[in-house]
């Protein structure tokens, strides 16, 4: 595994993280249902910007090479997470884990109880690999109103509601 260098993403990083999401979503080609998300137009640059102006945006690096980042946001009381990608020639080398352990440590800091995220139920680089880094699904009762909000707006730009779950991690 390569050392990897995480620090929050800067104005100069925004035009690299389109490509590292499209590079991303390659691994949905292999799920015919989901294929489609590959094609997808991802998070524009604009967008990129507002993150890294809440601070709460974060790159990995391989070198001086982006492989990955994270984006955030304050949810419910959490720190909820709105993108993780790491670039397909990065994946299964631990980017993604130590992107989702810098930011718990980050949140712990700023006082935040939990990280929380919606995902794929049965994708194995999803829900999974959420659950291994020790994220609980989160029952549809105990769902709070924010997390409720984000599955309904998913299921409203073509994600089937029954493929997606809420998840938390307490910190």
């Amino acid at each position: 595994m390569k050392p990897i260098i995480i620090r929050p993403i800067q104005t100069a990083d925004v035009p690299l993280l389109p490509a590292i999401e499209r590079a991303a979503a390659q691994a949905f080609l292999v799920l015919p249902e989901l294929a489609w998300l590959a094609e997808g137009d991802g998070i524009c640059e604009e967008e990129h910007r507002q993150f890294v102006s809440t601070g709460k945006s974060f790159i990995a690096l391989e070198g001086t090479m982006p492989a990955g980042f994270l984006l955030a946001e304050q949810l419910d009381n959490a720190l909820y997470i709105v993108e993780l990608s790491v670039a397909q020639h990065a994946q299964n080398q631990g980017i993604g884990r130590q992107l989702i352990h810098f930011l718990a440590e980050r949140a712990r800091d700023e006082g935040y109880p939990a990280l929380t995220l919606t995902t794929f139920k049965a994708v194995p680089w999803n829900a999974p690999f959420y659950a291994r880094l020790g994220f609980e699904n989160i029952e549809e009762a105990q769902l709070t109103p924010g997390l409720r909000q984000k599955l309904e707006n998913e299921a409203a730009h073509g994600l089937q509601r029954e493929t997606r779950c809420a998840m938390r991690k307490i910190l």
